[in-house]
């Protein structure tokens, strides 16, 4: 008799099917204060967990996510599900944050699209959607309401907190911000201020939503949504995910179909196929005015702000570091995270450095599961049998090193 082959959500590395849950905080009178002083309530966070939290309380792990990711990091919603969630790879026992050790926990950032309170969620006292009357959102913003929610799960500290892109920007904020409330931090591809190459992209996507005629000012629910705007924005996203060796290896110059090249708007070559897609799916499943919200934020990000150096906007630092980059990241080049590590040296911060080899561009923090798993299993165990000591030992490219080293 033959043995019915299992399903993916059915794999040894596999969390399974997992739910969304979701948070409701700042009840009124009670309201979350934003850093521009608007004030709002009720909050609500969307979440996931994956893992069993220890009888210590001491094994939670913050995942943050990227500037379109959403709560379901890992497993399957249900057994239609066409894929797992976005960091399905890096999530699971035995995987890089391996939940048979470990608590792990997702949220959906304020300012969301996907269950969290955002742009478009009802005003109460309006009774419609805020659209752009949403008060504006910054990366210290998505941080303390990520504080709420881990207060609520009754969590006193995080073992680590741990993202990429716009998550790793979260990650380096919690540090900053609660230092007492986070043993480790794991920022990856990511950098401490946005760089004019950031924004300038960013304001690509934003123009395409604005020109879109559907817009509207933002005011576009129960309309028709500026659908073609968000699908260009998105498309000039992919592109800086990618590398031009990705890119080459994935598509080169082949053409769509045999008949050739064609005289009108049609999309000849895989890459404009491939882009196409991706723009036109993107809508069903996130907002315009959103991604105007989170482009704003990861534009606005600066770490050293009202500081003098971004050394001395560490000051109140506690935590010992693992800071990954990516050769082939061209969106967030590997400078960006060697000034971080430069600013933690300075302050004598325990930091191991990683710049990975890699073809996949800044797209490597989603598909590099598999080397990343080796590094944080390697930091993350030293942490947990240290206590996450201060030291003035830092690493690059693993190997360890006393003093300074030259990035």
């Amino acid at each position: 008799m033959r043995r019915a082959k299992k399903q993916p959500w059915e794999a040894p590395d596999s969390v399974g099917i997992v739910k969304t849950r979701f948070l409701t905080f700042a009840e009124p009178p009670d309201t979350f204060v934003f850093e521009s002083s608007d004030r709002l309530g009720p909050v609500t966070l969307a979440y996931e967990t994956y893992g069993e939290l220890d009888e210590t309380r001491s094994n939670a792990v913050l995942i943050t996510h990227a500037f379109t990711g959403d709560a379901h990091a890992a497993g399957w919603h249900s057994v239609h599900d066409r894929k797992p969630g976005w960091w399905d790879g890096a999530i699971g026992p035995g995987k890089a944050f391996d939940t048979d050790r470990y608590f792990v926990i997702c949220a959906n950032v304020i300012g969301g699209c996907s269950g969290s309170t955002g742009p478009e969620s009802i005003d109460p006292e309006r009774g419609r959607p805020f659209g752009m009357r949403f008060p504006p959102v910054s990366i210290r913003d998505m941080v303390a309401a990520q504080r709420r929610l881990i207060d609520a799960l009754g969590i006193e500290r995080l073992l680590a907190v741990a993202g990429g892109s716009m998550g790793g920007m979260q990650a380096l904020q919690w540090a900053v911000d609660f230092p007492e409330r986070i043993a480790a931090c794991i920022p990856i591809a990511t950098c401490a201020r946005a760089s004019a190459q950031i924004i300038a992209l960013n304001a690509v996507g934003r123009q395409a939503i604005y020109a879109d005629p559907f817009w509207n000012e933002g005011d576009y629910y129960g309309s028709t949504a500026p659908a073609a705007g968000l699908a260009v924005a998105r498309m000039v996203g992919h592109i800086t995910y990618m590398s031009d060796e990705s890119m080459r290896n994935r598509f080169g110059r082949r053409l769509q179909t045999k008949e050739g090249r064609s005289a009108g708007s049609g999309a000849d070559y895989e890459v404009e196929s491939y882009l196409h897609y991706r723009g036109t799916t993107f809508p069903r499943r996130f907002d315009a005015n959103c991604y105007l919200y989170m482009s704003k934020a990861i534009d606005n990000f600066d770490l050293a702000a009202g500081c003098s150096s971004l050394a001395d906007a560490f000051g109140p630092v506690r935590a010992g570091f693992l800071v990954l980059s990516f050769t082939s990241d061209w969106l967030y080049p590997s400078y960006h995270s060697r000034e971080i590590v430069r600013a933690f040296l300075a302050r004598g911060i325990d930091v191991t450095y990683r710049d990975m080899e890699s073809v996949y561009g800044h797209d490597a923090f989603l598909v590099e599961t598999g080397r990343l798993a080796e590094a944080i299993d390697e930091f993350l165990g030293r942490v947990r049998r240290s206590g996450a000591r201060r030291t003035r030992t830092a690493s690059s490219n693993g190997a360890q090193l006393n003093g300074e080293i030259t990035l």
